[in-house]
């Protein structure tokens, strides 16, 4: 297909999400939120109930007559992508200005979509402006909404098994679970 939700087969420039290292001693939210990401990517129960939403992330015609088909036509920005950037941009409260700054000069961020880190003669992939506008014009409220219910969910099994083992540490998910409501509300307001 030519849009794809995360390519799995991983290219020699392109980063294993599951072994990027994200800082555990960071205040900031920015990796706060990119551990929730890692959390909900690399367990297979969350990661395909969110794929499967993700699917639907497609845009519509030329002429606004339906949905383009994914095999054919121009590849698009995988979806995995316009999650990592659609959620930093809800959860930050950022302009598209700021995102692509995000998108293109933060390492770890660039690792989480994929790419080996800062933009070289490897991978010299640099997102416009237009591209990220366009591309999470797809990632409406909606798709949020439901995603937002598979992570809530995933939070509430979490905390029942962390109970049963008695481990009070705060999960990675939870945090992600919080953002989610937060973003939710922002919505709202």
């Amino acid at each position: 297909a030519m849009r794809t939700v995360l390519n799995p087969q991983l290219t020699l420039t392109e980063t294993n999400i599951g072994a990027i290292r994200i800082s555990l001693k960071s205040r900031d939210d920015i990796p706060k939120l990119l551990l929730g990401l890692q959390y909900l990517y690399t367990h297979p129960e969350i990661r395909d109930a969110v794929f499967e939403i993700l699917k639907e992330v497609v845009p519509k015609k030329v002429g606004g007559k339906g949905k383009a088909r994914i095999s054919v036509g121009r590849p698009g920005m995988e979806q995995w992508r316009i999650l990592v950037l659609g959620t930093l941009r809800l959860c930050l409260n950022v302009d598209y200005d700021r995102l692509v700054d995000l998108a293109n000069h933060h390492v770890t961020i660039r690792q989480m979509m994929g790419h080996p880190g800062q933009i070289d003669d490897l991978d010299p992939t640099e997102y416009t402006l237009q591209t990220v506008k366009d591309n999470l014009r797809l990632f409406t409220p909606q798709i949020l909404n439901r995603i937002n219910e598979v992570v809530v969910l995933a939070g509430h099994e979490l905390i029942k098994k962390k109970a049963r083992a008695n481990t009070p540490r705060k999960s990675t998910l939870e945090l992600i679970r919080l953002c989610w409501k937060r973003t939710y509300i922002i919505q709202l307001t």
